[in-house]
C-alpha cells in the first residue's frame, strides 16, 4: 500500500483532468493516482442531485478503498437558456443521440447542444465544478469555482476536451480550446477550485 504522506488520488479517469489536476498537486511534493491504479473503483454510480453531491460520492468511496487522501471532481456546462442544462449531466448529454462514424462521446455531447441550441440568441452560459477531498480519517472538504462565458454557434480550437471548443471568452476573443495550458488554469472553474483547495492543503496533508 503507498504511503499515505506521499499519495493522493484523483477520483476519475479523465486524462484531460489528470493532466490538468496532477501538476499543480505534483508540487507539493506527493505522488497523484488516477483511478487506474485501483480498477475496483471504475464504476462508482454518480447518482447525486448536484455537483458537491456527486464529487462527494466519489471522493468518499475512492478514499475508502484506496485508504488514501482523495481528491473528486464533478463538473459540466450550465447554459442559461436551457435553465442551466446539460448540468450534471453534461458528460452524457448526448447519449441518446446516435453517434457519427468515428465521433466521440464529447464531439457528440457538443453537437447535440449546438442543435438544441441554434435558434437560441441568448447564449451566456457557465462552467461550473465542485471539487471534494476526503481523507482517511474522515474528514471533508468541498470548494466551489465558476467561469462564466457564452456559447459558439461551431467548435473553435484543438486545445482542451469536453466543451471546452464551443465556450468562448468574450474577454480574450478565444474558446477555451484555443488556451494554452497556463491560461486555461489560471482563469478555469477548475483552476479556481483547485486553488481554493490547496489554500487548504496544510490542513488535508495533516
Amino acid at each position: 500500500m503507498p504511503d499515505t504522506r506521499q499519495h493522493i488520488v484523483l477520483a476519475t479517469s479523465n486524462e484531460g483532468k489528470i493532466r490538468e489536476l496532477a501538476e499543480p498537486l505534483a508540487a507539493f511534493g506527493v505522488t497523484v493516482l488516477g483511478l487506474k491504479a485501483f480498477p475496483q473503483l471504475s464504476n462508482i454510480e454518480e447518482n447525486g442531485a448536484t455537483f458537491e453531491e456527486n464529487a462527494l460520492i466519489k471522493a468518499r468511496a475512492t478514499a475508502a478503498a484506496s485508504g488514501l487522501l482523495c481528491v473528486a471532481d464533478d463538473s459540466g456546462l450550465e447554459v442559461d437558456a436551457l435553465g442551466g442544462a446539460p448540468g450534471i449531466r453534461s458528460a452524457r448529454y448526448g447519449c441518446d443521440w446516435p453517434s457519427l462514424p468515428g465521433e466521440s462521446r464529447d464531439a457528440r455531447n457538443m453537437r447535440k447542444l449546438l442543435h438544441v441550441m441554434a435558434a437560441e440568441e441568448n447564449r451566456t452560459c457557465r462552467f461550473v465544478c465542485c471539487m471534494a477531498a476526503v481523507c482517511p480519517d474522515g474528514r471533508e472538504f468541498v470548494v466551489r469555482g465558476l467561469w462564466p462565458g457564452r456559447l459558439l454557434r461551431e467548435p473553435r480550437g484543438c486545445n482542451g476536451f469536453g466543451y471546452d471548443p464551443i465556450f468562448f471568452l468574450p474577454s480574450l476573443g478565444k474558446s477555451a480550446a484555443e488556451l494554452t495550458r497556463a491560461e486555461k488554469n489560471s482563469r478555469s472553474h477548475r483552476g479556481q477550485a483547485l486553488r481554493a483547495l490547496l489554500a487548504q492543503w496544510p490542513t488535508l496533508a495533516q
